[in-house]
């Protein structure tokens, strides 16, 4: 899973990434010509459940990479400077090549920036800017669409598209068939992907949390919102894990911020985990729900997927609680899953194939 934490210039972007992932770059002015990358591995108790069982040589957990991308400067009373062809083509090109979208918005003063903190503006002045991006895209497409004769489909398809985007309405809002997604993958629209805001304010201002109107207008876009202060994060992802507790509970936070927000990505994102168990390793594997068990088998290797035979199935807390999978047998706990099998969250598997 990938994610582009991305924003205007100023709203403590790379703040929040090194809150995330704990690394230290550069924060302020200074680091906007490059691209921050961090990964971060997803707790699983499941995962060292199984290593207990099976004392296996590694244990590996989910991970999410994140991409810390700079952002365009602020300038109109709106929030955006805007222009006819939508964002820098270069914060683009990151922007296409990851999952979903975190929007840092600034809910801090700062002495730097001239304008002050206007959550509501922003998070309406970014969506239009992705909005435009996506719009110049898809003329470019229909002008295209014109001069070939034999593509009515993609032709009406885009056409509704630009009359979507005209009415200001980002894609991911727009009914869009399993079959015309397919057809749209490859444009990597920003509009489309799956889009999480994460308000930054200030440490004396986490206690009150976010103000009516920006929940109101995250309600009224069907955006899920996470409230944060990135400057006491970061300084608290620095600590010792009982400092770290400690401090939580002196700002009035039953959790750090990294928890909250892995949450909200799988959520955002639709994904699940599977898991594998031996002696080799103990794993989670995360998918997206409703995914068959042919195609969950070529998220480990393409040859299991294309030989998959049976998939052995196993409940995380069966096989918990009995000890092994020769228990989970003779109870009766163990299942034979065809290929269209739909895959559950917390579903130990071995795949049977023959290539």
């Amino acid at each position: 899973m990938k994610v582009g934490i991305v924003g205007f210039a100023g709203s403590g972007k790379t703040t929040v990434f090194n809150a995330l992932t704990g690394l230290a770059a550069e924060t302020g002015f200074g680091g906007r010509e490059r691209a921050n990358v961090g990964v971060i591995k997803v707790p699983d108790d499941r995962v060292d459940k199984l290593a207990e069982i099976y004392s296996p040589k590694k244990k590996t957990y989910a991970e999410i990479s994140f991409v810390d991308v700079a952002g365009p400067e602020q300038h109109d009373a709106g929030g955006a400077e805007h222009s006819e062809t939508g964002l820098d083509p270069k914060l683009v090109q990151h922007m296409r090549e990851v999952d979903a979208l975190v929007h840092v918005v600034r809910a801090f003063e700062s002495p730097y920036l001239a304008r002050a903190a206007d959550p509501v503006g922003d998070i309406r002045a970014f969506e239009d800017e992705l909005i435009l991006t996506d719009l110049v895209q898809v003329e470019n497409r229909v002008a295209r669409l014109k001069k070939e004769r034999d593509s009515e489909r993609e032709r009406d398809l885009f056409d509704r598209l630009k009359a979507e985007l005209e009415a200001e309405k980002p894609l991911r809002a727009v009914e869009i068939s399993p079959e015309d997604q397919l057809l749209i993958a490859g444009f990597r629209f920003l509009s489309l992907k799956p889009l999480l805001l994460l308000i930054n304010a200030a440490e004396d201002q986490i206690a009150a949390g976010p103000s009516s109107d920006v929940q109101s207008l995250a309600a009224q876009k069907g955006l899920t919102r996470i409230y944060m202060s990135g400057k006491a994060e970061m300084e608290i992802a620095e600590l010792a894990p009982d400092e770290q507790r400690e401090f939580l509970r002196d700002l009035g936070i039953e959790e750090p911020a990294r928890d909250r927000f892995i949450r909200a990505a799988y959520a955002l994102l639709d994904l699940i985990s599977f898991l594998t168990a031996g002696e080799d390793e103990c794993r989670a594997w995360p998918i997206k729900a409703g995914t068959h068990a042919q195609k969950a088998a070529g998220k480990i290797h393409s040859d299991i997927e294309r030989g998959f035979i049976r998939a052995e199935v196993a409940r995380f807390e069966d096989l918990a609680a009995l000890g092994s999978i020769a228990a989970c047998r003779e109870h009766g706990k163990l299942r034979l899953e065809g290929k269209d099998y739909i895959v559950q969250d917390g579903d130990v598997i071995n795949f049977r194939f023959n290539v």
